[in-house]
């Protein structure tokens, strides 16, 4: 067949008296396509166009609708973002190196109602010098490792410069399901402490059920380390890894969960791709909508994870996470179970806590950083539990206290009143 495009070989009516004979039974199709000089998928295109508008007929190349010229609005409001967009790359406070193309296609298509392709978008990058070539990345393994939802839960957070117009910077704490990719809880915090990951079990937990395993890195909040952590107070240095229970990992025993620990940053692939889809848009929107509040951030982080969770078509698993997470609970592919309490007397506040172990003395009191508590009912020389739990909002501090899992009484004071342990 010929390399030549048929309208620069054949007349218009050449091409129709072919047609009308192929139409008419007069000629087979292998002869009609010879006398066009075409291939087949290309004759029965021109038979089809024929024969659906014969007068409006024409063998003129029409060229590839990706290739058609956009509109001139279109390509201002595109190299109008391609332009902030350098402007953040540009800007070294903050952790955006590189463009993103689909976070602006997104951005075009919502905030300007501008529709257009990916490879349009990058053709006028390259075209008016915001393109980067991409670098080449180290390989690692990002496939699933686990067959069922709530087989392996990872945890773990980021700290970061998340909006240019303000002067502080913010950790991003999230929990991934290994399976389904679902972020199960992502939240932005001015301090990262043992407190706030409580807070992001018991979110989970509470919405979700307790998963079989929970992965984290080795940060002392989650895991004590010999020798790193050897002088932290509360510790000496007899004390092997392991051999001290922080309180995140306690909270875990108390739900029958099992912690497991990333040897390396490379370990933690599955979760820190959501953080940098997450981190990109979180930033490059705050900059273009100059918020400033760590409220205002929340609202964009809020929207970003319903995006990825519901609309996302994760690359690894080649689905929409919910959808691939609600199958497995319909199909009964799950490990995760019921929360529940099983003690009488206990609340959310025994389980989500802090605990701490005391001597009771004669006075029936026990003593944290000299700070001195009556125990209601307890027991003089036995040891009892300490359960702390912070209520933040009204600024108060509720201590329950527990001996031999029967429930002796509480204290509710103000936090200040209470200074026992750090947040």
């Amino acid at each position: 067949m010929s390399n030549q495009q048929i309208h620069k070989r054949l007349s218009k009516e050449q091409v129709i008296a072919v047609l009308e004979n192929y139409l008419a039974g007069e000629i087979k199709a292998k002869k009609a396509r010879i006398n066009l000089g075409v291939e087949k998928s290309h004759f029965f295109r021109i038979v089809k166009e024929y024969k659906n508008n014969s007068k409006r007929f024409d063998i003129k190349h029409k060229g590839n609708p990706g290739n058609r010229k956009i509109s001139e609005h279109s390509k201002k409001k595109i190299l109008l973002e391609l332009k902030k967009e350098k402007k953040l790359i540009d800007n070294k406070h903050i952790p955006i190196k590189t463009y993103n193309y689909s976070a602006l296609k997104d951005l075009l298509e919502e905030k300007h109602q501008v529709i257009v392709s990916l490879p349009t978008i990058i053709n006028q990058a390259k075209e008016n010098d915001f393109y980067q070539e991409k670098k080449i990345k180290k390989i690692h393994d990002r496939e699933v490792i686990t067959n069922l939802v709530g087989e392996l839960a990872q945890h773990d957070s980021s700290h970061h410069l998340w909006s240019p117009y303000m002067k502080r910077k913010l950790y991003l704490i999230t929990t991934i399901d290994d399976y389904s990719r679902l972020l199960l809880y992502a939240q932005l915090v001015e301090a990262e402490n043992t407190w706030v990951h409580i807070e992001a079990l018991k979110s989970v937990f509470l919405q979700y059920g307790c998963p079989l395993r929970y992965y984290a890195d080795q940060h002392s909040i989650f895991r004590y380390v010999k020798d790193r952590d050897k002088h932290r107070p509360f510790n000496v240095y007899t004390k092997f890894t392991d051999d001290v229970n922080p309180q995140w990992r306690q909270v875990l025993k108390a739900c029958n969960v099992t912690p497991i620990y990333a040897l390396s940053p490379q370990a933690k692939g599955k979760i820190e791709r959501p953080y940098r889809w997450l981190q990109d848009r979180i930033v490059r929107i705050a900059a273009k909508e100059h918020i400033n509040t760590l409220e205002g951030l929340r609202v964009v982080l809020k929207e970003l994870v319903n995006k990825y969770n519901t609309k996302w078509v994760h690359s690894t698993t080649k689905e929409i996470p919910i959808i691939r997470f609600e199958n497995a609970i319909r199909s009964k592919k799950t490990l995760f179970t019921n929360f529940k309490m099983e003690l009488e007397n206990e609340t959310l506040d025994d389980i989500f806590c802090f605990r701490i172990q005391r001597m009771v003395d004669s006075y029936r009191k026990v003593s944290v950083n000299g700070f001195e508590l009556r125990v209601p009912n307890g027991n003089p020389k036995e040891t009892i539990e300490l359960r702390i739990a912070p209520d933040r909002e009204n600024e108060l501090m509720r201590v329950r206290f527990w001996q031999r899992n029967v429930f002796l009484g509480e204290v509710l004071d103000k936090i200040d009143n209470l200074p026992i342990v750090p947040f």
